[in-house]
């Protein structure tokens, strides 16, 4: 079970901070909702026209006022019908495009944050959990732009046309829908408070199931070998039924301002009929035409309530999505006005000087005044136990993250101030997973330097030892694997990844336990082509294993981020 899955995800951003984060997004999408809101309310307008027609074509059925004017009443009616429609796609299409283009913006900034903090980033975050944020959340971010704003805004200006035209034509009835109208945003206040609660909570259900399923489809081959598949089997299925429980709340929830719209409907137009009727049983309704206009404007009245109750729900997921968004690392600001560098790819040399990194400034420093030095060509060795700072020395030497305090120079030149291809040039890593894509082990060797020749790629399998791997396979180099390096073993695959650093032909070489998950016969295998690797190169080689620490070259043991003695 991961760390992560059973504590709490980093804290929302404070509600100020998450209204801000709100109205800046509503800025950048205000000319599509403007569209959208536009053509809702003109088709709103279509509709008090449509009532008109239809209370004309009541009072000349009713007057005998001649066969020509209920023709014309009816053929405006359905002229009107298509011009309401029409407004209808239009602003659907407006509103669809603005969220298409907000969730493009959001996702794209969500990705550049991500990428731009580098693996450094799963020091303390979940990969599913970021996952979530760059797809789900961001996809629930969709509501907002493309139903929630418009319908709030025609939630406003609609009714209050209707209100207008009603109070014009009968103020007695104008009243009563008004004050119906009022019982409405109450009820959603009240509902909205146990909405968003009830949104962040599934939300979190939702990001804690996909951090547990991640979690037990990597480790499904040691769950089967120790008999516990089953009962991750039901655990997940308790998650499961965990998240269905927390979004029938919200349902619920979102349902009770539905409840008060429809009481409040059906009061006004119980009022308003009442009164009709009272006054055609008295004899005193003087146009019934105008009775009828103004009780098909009820339900024109309450529609943009109702839409907007409807998705009243959005706003709230887009909230909780607003402090998982602001969550992430933010983008570093512009480099001081330094002297862009480049160092020459012959020999290179490696100096920390009093480097200082912090992960989490709730926890130790991963590195605590690290200084060591490296000449040109030779090899050192990190040795220490698990959580000492090995690999955190790796990520500064690859630019995934800078030193908090301190320099780290490759030739003298701080590797900030390094052009990131010239960095990526210099270095070639071998890592304790390495990453293989779905296609032939050619492809996945190629993936180092895409302009080698067909020669280097055979060249580099053949130092890394692989050409003779490849004989055993169907199609040699060109046998295709599985994402993942499904097909292969674990000397396998470390062997496309040592062939991938002849290939790059880097004279900085960066070992981060390079043999951990092999068996002895094997390890053996690849610490020879590693031998052959490390030739002519500067090698740091961070590993517990005995057999890799054979190398030769200097030790340098790390204790809690530091030296030892």
């Amino acid at each position: 079970m991961s760390e992560w899955e059973n504590s709490e995800p980093p804290p929302n951003t404070p509600d100020g901070a998450a209204r801000g984060w709100m109205r800046a997004q509503q800025r950048a999408a205000r000319p599509g909702v403007l569209l959208a809101a536009g053509l809702g309310l003109a088709g709103t307008a279509a509709a008090v026209a449509q009532a008109w027609c239809a209370g004309l074509a009541l009072r000349s059925a009713l007057v005998a006022t001649g066969f020509a004017g209920l023709a014309s009443a009816l053929a405006g009616f359905g002229l009107l019908a298509l011009v309401r429609a029409a407004c209808g796609v239009l602003a659907d299409r407006a509103a669809f495009e603005t969220g298409a283009g907000a969730r493009r913006r959001l996702r794209s900034t969500a990705m550049e944050r991500i990428l731009e903090a580098g693996p450094a980033l799963l020091h303390n975050r979940h990969s599913a959990e970021l996952a979530a944020i760059a797809v789900d959340r961001v996809e629930a971010v969709d509501g907002l732009f493309s139903r929630w704003l418009p319908a709030a805004m025609l939630a406003v200006a609609a009714p209050l046309l209707v209100f207008v035209v009603v109070l014009a034509v009968d103020p007695m009835a104008g009243l009563i829908l008004g004050g119906a109208g009022l019982i409405v945003p109450l009820a959603q206040a009240l509902a909205g408070i146990g909405a968003a609660r009830a949104a962040r909570r599934q939300f979190l259900a939702l990001t804690r199931l996909q951090a547990r399923f991640l979690d037990r489809v990597r480790g499904i081959a040691t769950l089967i070998m120790h008999g516990r598949a089953e009962d991750e089997a039901v655990a997940l299925g308790v998650a499961a039924d965990e998240l269905r429980r927390r979004t029938l709340k919200v349902l619920r929830v979102a349902f009770l301002s539905s409840v008060a719209l429809d009481l409040a409907m059906a009061l006004a137009l119980i009022l308003i009929a009442l009164r009709y009727g009272e006054q055609a049983t008295a004899g005193a309704l003087a146009d019934p035409g105008r009775a009828l206009f103004v009780l098909l404007l009820v339900a024109e009245f309450f529609a943009p309530l109702r839409n907007f109750a409807a998705v009243y729900q959005d706003r709230f997921n887009a909230a909780a999505t607003a402090g998982a968004l602001e969550s992430l690392p933010p983008l570093p600001p512009p480099p001081p006005e330094l002297p862009v560098r480049t160092v020459e790819a012959q020999g290179v040399s490696v100096a920390f000087e009093d480097v200082r990194l912090v992960w989490d400034p709730a926890r130790p420093p991963a590195l605590d005044g690290v200084s060591f030095r490296v000449p040109a060509g030779e090899t050192l060795i990190l040795a220490g136990p698990s959580g000492a700072g090995k690999s955190s020395v790796i990520d500064l030497l690859l630019g995934f993250v800078h030193p908090t305090s301190g320099r780290v120079t490759l030739n003298g030149a701080d590797i900030a101030s390094l052009v990131p291809q010239a960095l990526a040039r210099l270095t070639a890593w071998v890592g304790q997973n390495p990453t293989l894509f779905a296609g032939t082990i050619r492809d996945n060797i190629r993936f180092a330097r895409p302009e080698a020749s067909e020669h280097e790629v055979e060249e580099a399998a053949r130092l890394a030892r692989l050409d003779t791997v490849a004989a055993a396979l169907p199609q040699g180099l060109d046998t295709l694997v599985g994402e993942g390096g499904y097909g292969l073993s674990g000397g396998q695959a470390q062997r496309i990844a040592i062939a991938r650093a002849f290939l790059r032909n880097a004279p900085l070489l960066l070992l981060d336990e390079p043999t951990v998950h092999l068996d002895p016969a094997t390890e053996g295998e690849v610490l020879e082509s590693l031998r052959r690797l490390t030739v002519g190169r500067t090698v740091i080689l961070a590993s517990h294993s005995s057999a890799a620490h054979s190398f030769g070259g200097r030790r340098l043991d790390l204790r809690a981020g530091r030296v030892a003695d």
